[in-house]
């Protein structure tokens, strides 16, 4: 079926009056903004690295150009991410409702995922950041053990009519996350079901055990040395009858003084 661009403008001034109108109704309708032309959707290290692995699932190759159009000309709305599932509302010929189900990062996989960071991230912003090194970057983004969801994880729903297990309206809400994730990439560990700060805690756990091992050196170090004073001299004790006779000598002492001033006084 060929379009007119007479029925493309009628059929947005629809769909803008349909918006309109949910919004009335208190709905929200916030559109995922998204370079338009050949740009990259994504710029960040963690929105490329989604669309990279979106773009790996070669079963779904033929549907994935039509879903980055969709979402170039801001036809996804309302995308949320939580553990697990994804839903956006989709602009076709009709408004779609689409949902997306990941099954959670099996805890296996996250924990050889966490072994394998330690003592590589340095904070959380670099983490955020992506300013990781190259080993730790293959670790999170290897296809098979990494942190993005296979296609056997994935279920798709939509309420268009288009049977296909992915179609054009799913594909433009998978891209939109890759969009997202370059202001919140934190939502790739919300939407896979994993604490991020586990990757920088044991970093910190790595940290401490490096100090501990150093404050054990130490223990064996030759602390004369370090500190500059003989700390095998022996310190002999004064005996108690030298003490005692020191301070008879200063009762002594004292009585004396006592007298002369007396003296003093009369004279």
């Amino acid at each position: 079926m060929w379009w007119s661009y007479q029925d493309v403008e009628e059929q947005k001034k629809r769909l803008q009056r349909e918006i309109a109108k949910r919004k009335k109704r208190g709905e929200k309708f916030e559109a995922l903004p998204a370079p338009a032309g050949q740009k990259k959707l994504s710029t960040t290290f963690w929105g490329q690295a989604w669309c990279r692995n979106l773009e790996s699932y070669q079963v779904y190759e033929s549907r994935l150009p039509r879903g980055r159009s969709y979402l170039r000309q801001g036809k996804v709305y309302n995308l949320e991410i939580e553990p697990g599932k994804l839903s956006a509302v989709v602009a076709g010929s009709e408004l779609y409702e689409t949902s997306i189900v990941i099954q959670p990062l099996p805890k296996r996989q996250w924990q050889q995922i966490v072994e394998s960071s330690s003592g590589q991230v340095g904070s959380m912003l670099d983490l955020l950041a992506g300013k990781l090194g190259d080993g730790l970057m293959k670790v999170l983004t290897d296809p098979d053990d990494g942190l993005f969801p296979k296609p056997k994880e994935i279920r798709f729903n939509c309420s268009c009519p288009d049977h296909a297990d992915m179609c054009k309206h799913v594909s433009a809400v998978l891209y939109g996350v890759g969009v997202l994730l370059d202001t919140k990439p934190e939502l790739l560990f919300t939407l896979r079901n994993v604490d991020q700060s586990e990757l920088l805690s044991n970093a910190s756990s790595a940290a401490i055990t490096d100090l501990s091992t150093s404050t054990g050196d130490l223990a064996g170090a030759d602390l004369s040395a370090i500190f500059g004073i003989d700390l095998s001299a022996e310190v002999t004790p004064e005996p108690p009858a030298a003490k005692k006779a020191v301070k008879k000598a200063a009762k002594k002492k004292a009585a004396v003084k006592k007298v002369a001033k007396k003296k003093l006084k009369k004279g």
